[in-house]
């Protein structure tokens, strides 16, 4: 199999239509169907249906995509020992995660792996799930709880020849997030303040305390914690970006009871092979 044929191939899949895989790839749709169809004459076999809504993986195709990752791995693996490029991971997390855990991350992969090139870029939930799917990440790093992805309560991105990307994604919890309910200590108790729906703070609040609590949206996490420190109502916040004012007196923690959440590495089904260094980074101790 043509290496640029499979690629094709796998991009096509993750997108759902040959259109998101040439804009993907830097390449003409026609450069991309010829690709795909190249492939299936060498096959000899059918590896997509055409629809009116995209490209939808046969029975064949399904098995060539759980296995195409890894060969394309592998070929990008013998191309760096022959040349001697460097590897580069490309990374997605939520921003918040991004500044708060990522250091510590990165410091440990310099560390251990200097030939390594790590990318990191911050992005809505959303496109870092759709990245991850189409392949334009290798691993992303949410905020998420219960043994699905999306347990939370966030859903899933849609490609129209797939379906929900969930299937293709596997996910690793490789750490905490704890949430506190803080306000000042002579300020205000009520109203909740809240970060914008689809958050996933937000969600975690929505679980904790319903619809009923009195509430207050804001703009960002950090703005529900600066109108809490000033004493304009209670934030539910995680443990990370609280640890300054807890020590300072700034905020305190009042007495309600909150569950942590999952520090979830997720990537697509198949990558581990090509992952191992990040996900032993990932998982390792933040103190190692």
């Amino acid at each position: 199999m043509d290496l640029r044929q499979l690629r094709g191939f796998v991009a096509v899949a993750r997108t759902g239509t040959v259109t998101g895989a040439a804009n993907s790839l830097g390449l003409a749709p026609a450069s991309v169907s010829e690709q795909v169809r190249r492939l299936e004459r060498s096959l000899g076999v059918a590896l997509f249906e055409r629809t009116p809504q995209g490209m939808r993986l046969t029975e064949q195709g399904a098995t060539l995509l759980a296995r195409a990752p890894g060969l394309l791995d592998h070929a990008d693996e013998v191309r760096r020992a022959v040349t001697g490029q460097r590897r580069k991971v490309r990374i997605g997390a939520l921003e918040m995660l991004a500044a708060a855990r990522m250091p510590a991350v990165i410091r440990r992969l310099s560390e251990r792996h200097p030939d390594l090139d790590v990318d990191v870029r911050s992005h809505t939930r959303q496109s870092l799930l759709a990245g991850v799917a189409a392949g334009e990440l290798d691993a992303v790093l949410l905020v998420d709880t219960g043994p699905r992805i999306g347990g939370l309560g966030f859903t899933m991105p849609y490609d129209p020849g797939s379906g929900p990307v969930a299937p293709d994604l596997d996910f690793l919890d490789v750490g905490e997030v704890g949430l506190a309910l803080v306000a000042a200590p002579d300020g205000d108790r009520e109203p909740l303040l809240v970060s914008p729906p689809g958050c996933s703070i937000r969600l975690a609040a929505d679980r904790v305390f319903g619809a009923e609590v009195p509430r207050r949206e804001l703009t960002s996490i950090a703005t529900a914690r600066e109108w809490a420190r000033q004493g304009l109502g209670s934030a539910l916040l995680p443990d990370f970006a609280l640890e300054p004012d807890l020590a300072s007196g700034a905020l305190m923690r009042l007495g309600f009871e909150t569950p942590a959440l999952a520090l979830r590495l997720v990537w697509l089904r198949g990558r581990e092979p090509a992952l191992r260094d990040v996900l032993y980074a990932m998982s390792a101790p933040t103190d190692a």
